[in-house]
């Protein structure tokens, strides 16, 4: 028997400010993820590090522990694995006053 995996774009040329936050994912079927980040334009002012999150209905988020450098150039790309993560993924960060960045946002799922 073949796994079964999926790649699902979550976040697709999204400028993050402030508060961001990707899409909420279904992915319990999943038993590991890799979550891709890339730079679609050169990052402006200090990027804080990306932080995966989780959920049991989508609406309410608890911190999974993963936090990974968000990228800092156009065109980079960074990258977090995960496991064990319940139902529901998404990615966040809060980026500090002046800080933006235009970002394509990947799960790859695999059972």
């Amino acid at each position: 028997m073949l796994p079964e995996n999926l790649t699902a774009v979550v976040a697709r040329n999204e400028i993050w400010t402030g508060k961001s936050a990707t899409e909420p994912y279904e992915a319990g079927w999943a038993k590991e993820a890799i979550v891709f980040v890339r730079a679609l334009k050169e990052p402006k002012g200090q990027l804080p590090k990306a932080r995966i999150e989780i959920s049991a209905d989508g609406m309410h988020w608890c911190r999974e522990g993963s936090e990974f450098d968000l990228p800092a150039a156009k065109d980079a790309v960074t990258f977090q694995r995960i496991s064990h993560f319940g139902n529901f993924l998404r990615v966040a960060a809060t980026l500090p006053d002046g800080a933006e960045i235009t970002l394509l946002v990947t799960f790859h799922l695999k059972a």
